[in-house]
């Protein structure tokens, strides 16, 4: 568990399958134009569970490290920020994405997850640089990016199929150099 401030992330467990549905549940037309086309059975608790072990798996074998993001004072999990994509060798690289329960947003919440995650990705999984994807339109998680010291770094057209389409992203990146873990974000 990493805490910061109001919220902790750690790893999900499968016992938060149902918590992690009632979040996906409630927040299915609110995250639709930012993530990929998911059917129907994506949001059942088997699909949730699975996921859960696939996330586990990839920790075991040190390619990815997923994240719930639970409130300090209820335990509520709010959302989910994830590092994949890990690339080791001269690299030591990986993709940082997240989303936050609707509910919750604009309180910084997700600001302070993306802070933890980097002390994550920078200490214990030993991860020289973070680079992120976003589209151009959400600006909220731009600004999540630049409070937390990450640098755009170029433009990529047609670089994700996000809800049916090909979608344009700013990349944004952030190296161990540059990153101020007791930074007030």
């Amino acid at each position: 568990m990493i805490s910061n401030r109001r919220i902790y992330i750690r790893r999900l467990e499968p016992e938060d399958a149902g918590a992690l549905l009632d979040l996906r549940k409630r927040n299915r037309s609110f995250l639709q134009p930012f993530e990929p086309v998911r059917p129907d059975s994506h949001y059942t608790l088997e699909a949730q569970l699975e996921a859960i072990r696939q996330g586990i798996g990839q920790w075991e074998q040190g390619t990815g490290y997923g994240f719930g993001i639970f409130l300090s004072t209820s335990h509520q999990l709010i959302g989910r920020v994830n590092l994949s994509n890990v690339v080791r060798g001269a690299w030591q690289n990986c993709t940082i994405g997240y989303f936050l329960d609707r509910e919750h947003n604009g309180r910084g919440y997700m600001t302070e997850a993306v802070q933890s995650a980097l002390r994550f990705a920078f200490g214990e999984a030993g991860l020289h640089r973070v680079e992120a994807g976003v589209m151009p339109r959400n600006i909220s998680s731009i600004r999540v990016l630049e409070k937390n010291g990450f640098r755009y770094i170029g433009y990529s057209r047609y670089h994700l199929q996000i809800n049916g389409g090909w979608e344009d992203h700013k990349i944004y990146a952030i190296t161990m150099e540059d990153f101020k873990p007791d930074a007030d974000v």
